[in-house]
């Protein structure tokens, strides 16, 4: 039986993994730490596919040689290679992009193209992990099933600097439009929140909403933790 493994961290990506594998034919495995990942791709037989729909660490040349390594960039490349691609797209007042299921090359998000998908970035930042989860798994049953060659991306390349976490920080002088974008793009589990400090206390900024001129959302107070 034709092995495949899919490589991911955060929670909305092992939610539509075990959404989506039973519709599959082949042995599947989902594993989460880069300890995992060399453990069960080095192993006989060599899986036909390593799918990462997330992923936080650079993967070894060993692997890249071994199979065909499979990553989903949240841009339409060549534009927008790199880092924080959602957060990058909406500062840049994109409402729309393409997820693009590329062949892992040693250079960041420069490999060929199997497949993109359009992808929406209106809502939230979880909503649309969540959304962007559930077409790369579509995606990976599509690329599994009918092994296409990929092609070369073409074009100017556009690199994005991956966010710190200093950048989460509330903007000053912006409009409620982009206060409300800047809060919306950081929300989701595990990533940093909007924040404000406030001489002893934090402030982080969730579950935002606009209705015009004014821009509602949830705060949570904290004391600031000094060094």
């Amino acid at each position: 039986m034709t092995r495949y493994i899919v490589a991911a961290i955060k929670p909305w990506n092992a939610d539509a993994y075990h959404r989506h594998v039973a519709a599959w034919s082949g042995d599947w495995e989902l594993v989460d730490s880069p300890e995992q990942l060399l453990d069960r791709v080095l192993v006989a037989p060599t899986p036909r596919y390593v799918f990462f729909p997330h992923w936080s660490w650079k993967v070894p040349d060993e692997i890249l040689g071994a199979t065909e390594c499979v990553c989903f960039h949240m841009t339409d490349v060549p534009y927008g290679r790199g880092g924080s691609p959602l957060q990058n797209l909406i500062v840049r007042g994109h409402e729309t992009t393409s997820l693009s299921a590329l062949r892992m090359t040693e250079v960041l998000d420069a490999g060929p193209v199997y497949q993109k998908a359009p992808l929406a970035l209106n809502g939230g930042a979880h909503e649309i992990f969540e959304h962007a989860a559930d077409i790369a798994f579509r995606m990976i049953g599509d690329i599994a099933r009918d092994e296409p060659v990929p092609t070369p991306q073409e074009g100017t390349v556009t690199l994005f600097d991956r966010r710190t976490p200093d950048q989460s920080v509330l903007p000053q002088d912006e409009s409620p439009t982009q206060i409300y974008d800047h809060i919306r793009m950081l929300d989701a589990d595990t990533y940093p929140a909007a924040f404000l400090d406030h001489g002893t206390y934090h402030l982080e900024f969730r579950d935002a909403a606009l209705d015009g001129e004014t821009v509602t959302a949830s705060v949570t107070i904290r004391r600031r933790v000094r060094d």
